[in-house]
């Protein structure tokens, strides 16, 4: 390994969890967009601004698990990143437009400390650096296009951060440490639930807090917290920890990628799907909404599922075809949004993921208790399962 493992952190550091409030900031931008403009072309938009801080975000996790940022310079430099995350943050609601230039200078500042940092630990970031400042670089250029041009500049930008896992082989050249990955992205988790929840009271700012509100409100809080029990709730975060701790060093990287990376894309974007319906749905419960919101409550959750079943698929950490099947569910609830009201979707959506993850418990259970029943020994008293 090229890193020394007696350096890695074993939990995340209080500058970390700082670094992630300003990424989420992010998040809740481009909530912000899909909330005020809920097309095709807005949630295009989304995806290829989200593609690209998520690349960077990630990024930092591997930085700082690395090593901590202890020392004074690294310090101010990872608060020179945040202020990068911060001017893209700030300029994704124009971002296609009159602000696109200020997201690139953003975003190249966040690659510059990141490099400069990274350097400092492992000099393997060389390989990496020239994708991101490519990105970088285009990103800017896209602001300075403006129209098409900067829809073809932004999915090249895409392009090259998808390509260069292929093009950079990690496996030997980067090391992980399991505690604290595992660690980093159950907190962001956590912190995105959190600004979900203040979603929904900005979704209620100004309107009398009535009956139907509260009811409404409170269908918001029970489907995040259906969607923590998903992630939190069975002891997934910790099985996925052990699966990285038992896999050999050198191919932890990768599985970084496929268990990390990839799958928290459709995780983070559902949150983000959920909070712009429910934010709309919040003060229009007791009626029928148009499709869009409706449509954004279901695909939320459905994506989230989705992500957490393939965490589950990359680590053999448990069953996927339950949570596969309640996504599907969720899709087909979004109608009911549409023709009855939107406070019965939130409701059936949240009775979905329940049910889903009730039927997941017993079927592990019962799993369990018929390979103790031929071995002899007691099954473990999570009830966790590998099926595939």
């Amino acid at each position: 390994m090229t890193e020394a493992a007696a350096d890695a952190p074993l939990r995340v550091s209080t500058l970390e969890l700082f670094f992630d409030l300003v990424f989420v900031f992010a998040i809740t931008q481009l909530t912000g967009t899909v909330s005020r403009d809920a097309t095709v072309s807005a949630g295009f938009r989304v995806l290829l601004i989200f593609g690209a801080l998520w690349w960077m975000y990630d990024g930092y996790v591997w930085l700082s698990n690395a090593r901590t940022p202890v020392l004074t310079t690294e310090r101010l430099l990872m608060l020179t990143g945040m202020a990068g995350f911060l001017i893209a943050g700030l300029a994704i609601p124009h971002a296609f437009g009159r602000d696109g230039v200020a997201l690139g200078i953003g975003y190249l500042i966040l690659v510059v400390v990141h490099s400069v940092l990274y350097q400092r630990v492992n000099r393997n970031i060389a390989r990496v650096t020239p994708f991101n400042l490519a990105t970088a670089l285009l990103i800017i250029g896209a602001g300075v296009a403006g129209g098409w041009a900067a829809y073809l500049l932004w999915a090249a930008a895409l392009a090259v951060l998808a390509l260069s896992p292929l093009i950079v082989r990690v496996r030997g050249r980067f090391a992980i440490q399991p505690s604290h990955f595992a660690e980093r992205h159950g907190a962001l988790v956590i912190v995105v639930f959190g600004e979900s929840v203040v979603d929904i009271g900005i979704g209620a700012q100004g309107h009398a807090v009535t009956v139907s509100l509260g009811l409404s409100a409170v269908l918001g809080l029970a489907l995040n917290a259906a969607l923590w029990w998903a992630y939190f709730g069975f002891g997934d975060d910790d099985r996925a920890e052990e699966a990285m701790l038992a896999a050999d060093p050198a191919d932890r990287p990768a599985l970084a990628f496929t268990a990390y990376f990839y799958p928290y894309i459709p995780m983070l974007l559902g949150v983000v799907a959920l909070a712009a319906g429910v934010k709309e749905a919040i003060v229009n419960s007791e009626r029928t909404l148009p499709g869009a919101p409706c449509v954004a409550m279901g695909c939320g959750v459905a994506l989230f599922l989705g992500g957490t079943a393939a965490v589950r698929h990359a680590l053999r950490t448990g069953a996927v075809r339950y949570r596969l099947a309640a996504a599907a569910a969720c899709l087909a609830a979004s109608a009911v949004g549409v023709t009855v009201s939107v406070a019965a979707e939130m409701a059936l959506l949240m009775v979905i993921v329940a049910v889903a993850l009730v039927v997941e418990r017993r079927a592990a259970a019962g799993g369990q208790r018929e390979a103790a029943g031929g071995q002899g020994e007691a099954a473990p008293r999570d009830g966790t399962s590998v099926e595939p």
